[in-house]
């Protein structure tokens, strides 16, 4: 369904994936406002891969859970290894965004646990890879762009597949699940580019129910 405060907005990408141009820009201040808590409270670090590589991209956690990387493999803990504290709590901007983008995709009932900050400096970017250390795959991914405009790259089941380029702007919310819920997905390489209230950096917010 189309939601009434964005009639012209929705754009269906394919079965199960819906974008929404600029959907985020009127929480604008209560997103950043809490993003910047958030990363006081747990900085942003490059973390490894398990074969001891640093990525590119450097990552935070906030919710009852935070994806982590490092030589013992992909997971995710309840507390910061870093301080060993808790997560920062989720915002609730956050989740109600991200339960409303949702709902208005096709898929309601959706309440997050988890959000991955990802900060992408200029020549960051993010291989192809699918989201599979959640617990229920029946439940979609909301992903909120702050920032420098990317391009998410979107494959298929196979990371062989053909994929497709989406420029994201700032204020993009993307949510993709059911079929499209196992995806190959990406970021090529982020060009130069500044953002009046960020700078020269993207921010991302991706919601998920991981427990």
């Amino acid at each position: 369904m189309t939601n009434p405060l964005f009639p012209e907005s929705r754009v269906d990408l394919d079965e199960g994936v819906v974008l929404w141009p600029g959907r985020a820009r009127a929480h604008e201040l209560e997103l950043l406002e809490a993003l910047e808590a958030v990363l006081a409270a747990a900085p942003l670090r490059r973390m490894l891969t398990p074969g001891g590589l640093a990525m590119s991209v450097a990552m935070s956690n906030c919710g009852d859970f935070g994806w982590v990387s490092d030589r013992a493999g992909y997971r995710y803990a309840p507390r910061d290894p870093l301080s060993g504290l808790p997560w920062p709590a989720l915002p609730a901007v956050f989740a109600a965004l991200a339960t409303s983008a949702a709902a208005d995709a096709g898929f309601p009932g959706f309440v997050p646990d988890a959000c991955l900050v990802n900060e992408y400096r200029p020549g960051a970017r993010l291989s192809l890879h699918q989201d599979r250390d959640e617990r229920d795959f029946a439940q979609p991914i909301v992903s909120v762009s702050l920032g420098v405009s990317a391009t998410f790259l979107f494959g298929g089941l196979q990371r062989k597949d053909r994929t497709q380029r989406l420029p994201l702007h700032h204020g993009d919310v993307l949510v993709w699940g059911g079929p499209a819920r196992l995806r190959h997905h990406g970021v090529l390489a982020l060009k130069d580019g500044t953002h009046p209230v960020l700078g020269a950096r993207r921010l991302n917010l991706t919601l998920r129910r991981a427990g």
